[in-house]
């Protein structure tokens, strides 16, 4: 596929901006941040045209995940429910894994439709991960029945192959396929994903364009990333292949620099030229401001870049471990 001009502009029949917001930032368990700074940054997202809300059931603790900020943020501003797009991942628990099963969808849906208590419609809902122990056409289903009843607007896909979109799409319409796509991960632009999903006409909503922080200039050694940093532990972040990943960020902040722009927007406008829409995540109102700029890189300049990563391959799993299997599954 060639890069274009991002066409998506809508995601479960709901019209959604250039850029989304991932919520991940504002729930993270290990650096929580206080519900009135959380209240603005989201309404910044907002403001700034980021109408694409993602955030997931399992993203912060149980009592205090993105289903409580969000119901937090309309209980200030019941106004917005209408202007934001949300899209929830579920089904899934970080110690037990994906569970797909017809029981445990509908058990993860009733549970975030319990907590959001009326105060915003869930219009996508995601499986997190694929179980491999369940067909992916039976979650499939049990997700089709909860859209009928009315209990979610839509079906997201989360960390699927390319097979498996077809098979999910072969049983009900799809409203978003959910990938990590980066100058750090560029690997769906290469195993089929991004060419099904603009094949069948998904959108496609694309996590941690700025690679997990590799891509906002801050972090220049390891020593930056704060001890108890949960990046840390994954394989990017390593001593042994720190200084090589980083000298991709170098090449990029090259073309930033030329630009006047900041890497983070040149690389978030790399996610857009892709087809896709970029959820980039921050805690910060200013880098919400930042990131909703996206770069306007000409043809010139995306060649410029493709040569860099064919030069500078990005060494490291993306999460290592047992979650490495459930990627693109």
């Amino acid at each position: 596929m060639s890069p274009g001009k991002a066409a998506i502009t809508r995601v479960g029949g709901k019209a959604v901006g250039p850029v989304g917001f991932g919520m991940l930032g504002l729930t993270k368990p290990w650096a929580p941040v206080e519900y009135p700074i959380a209240v603005k940054v989201l309404r910044t997202a907002l403001e700034q045209g980021a109408n694409l809300w993602n955030g997931g059931v399992h993203y912060g603790t149980p009592e205090a995940n993105s289903l409580h900020l969000v119901k937090h943020y309309f209980e200030q501003y019941p106004e917005d429910a209408s202007k934001v797009v949300l899209s929830i991942k579920g089904a899934f628990g970080m110690k037990t894994g994906p569970d797909g099963s017809p029981e445990g969808i509908r058990a993860s849906v009733e549970d975030a439709l319990k907590v959001l208590g009326g105060t915003k419609t869930i219009d996508v809902f995601e499986c997190a991960r694929v179980d491999p122990k369940v067909p992916v056409e039976t979650s499939i289903k049990a997700l089709a029945e909860l859209v009928k009843e009315g209990k979610i607007g839509g079906i997201g896909l989360s960390e699927v192959s390319a097979n498996t979109i077809r098979k999910a799409y072969a049983v009900h319409p799809i409203s978003a396929v959910e990938i990590e796509l980066s100058l750090f991960t560029p690997d769906p632009l290469h195993n089929g994903v991004v060419d099904t999903c603009h094949e069948l006409g998904i959108p496609i909503v694309a996590y941690s364009p700025i690679s997990r922080g590799w891509l906002t200039g801050q972090l220049r050694k390891l020593d930056d990333l704060p001890q108890n940093d949960f990046r840390r532990m994954l394989p990017r972040f390593q001593p042994e292949v720190f200084d090589q990943n980083f000298k991709l960020v170098e090449e990029v902040e090259q073309i930033a620099k030329r630009k006047g722009v900041t890497t983070a927007q040149v690389a978030i406008g790399w996610v857009i030229r892709q087809g896709a829409i970029p959820i980039p995540g921050s805690a910060r109102v200013e880098r919400v401001v930042e990131n909703t700029k996206a770069a306007e890189l000409t043809d010139e300049e995306l060649a410029e870049i493709q040569r860099i990563l064919d030069a500078l391959p990005v060494s490291g799993e993306r999460y290592g471990g047992t979650q490495e299997k459930f990627l693109n599954a």
